[in-house]
């Protein structure tokens, strides 16, 4: 069985694209401790630690877990707490680059295979207007970052990617599929 350690309906949709067959199981961590790491190391065992919080009860199946983190100038940034925190976080990114980084990692019985994905996000410069509207309609509000590229064609947030677009989404797929093609192998 494949299980997917993730509450996100973004995740759930793009591991369709590696398999139809899985079933959710979600790992309630505190991440907050993580944050006292570099942004690479916290996301790395967030990721981590979500996968073995299902992994030792379900030590013969393929655990997925993943996290997602925006860093813009060496600084974490989340999920808005709130409209107003979403509002000031879209004004800080607006014309600006910020990375976003999705670690992963798979479990079946003793294997581990963990990995990372940076890509660099630019956003266009944002009017108030638009970030008004935008965070009006709450898509912003569960995603790191505030934002949500697939949300990009009716509100242009987003002027570039650099690096893989699902990862910017929450889920790498490429690089995902990847290595579950070889953990299954085995």
């Amino acid at each position: 069985m494949v299980i997917l350690a993730s509450a996100s309906p973004r995740r759930q949709e793009l591991i369709k694209q590696i398999t139809s067959d899985f079933t959710i199981i979600t790992a309630d961590i505190d991440e907050d401790k993580s944050y006292v790491l570099s942004p690479l190391n916290a996301v790395l065992d967030i990721a981590k630690r979500k996968g073995e919080k299902i992994h030792k009860d379900h030590y013969d199946d393929l655990v997925i877990s993943a996290d997602t983190i925006v860093v813009h100038n060496g600084k974490i940034i989340g999920k808005p707490i709130d409209a107003e925190d979403a509002k000031k976080i879209l004004r800080e990114l607006s014309g600006e680059m910020h990375e976003v980084i999705t670690a992963y990692c798979l479990f079946k019985k003793d294997q581990l295979i963990e990995h990372y994905v940076i890509s660099k996000v630019f956003f266009y410069p944002l009017s108030d207007k638009l970030i008004e509207e935008y965070v009006k309609t709450g898509s912003p509000l569960d995603k790191a970052g505030a934002y949500g590229v697939q949300d990009n064609e009716k509100y242009p947030i987003v002027k570039e990617i650099q690096g893989s677009v699902t990862n910017v989404i929450g889920f790498p797929v490429d690089e995902i599929k990847k290595d579950f093609l070889s953990i299954i192998k085995d």
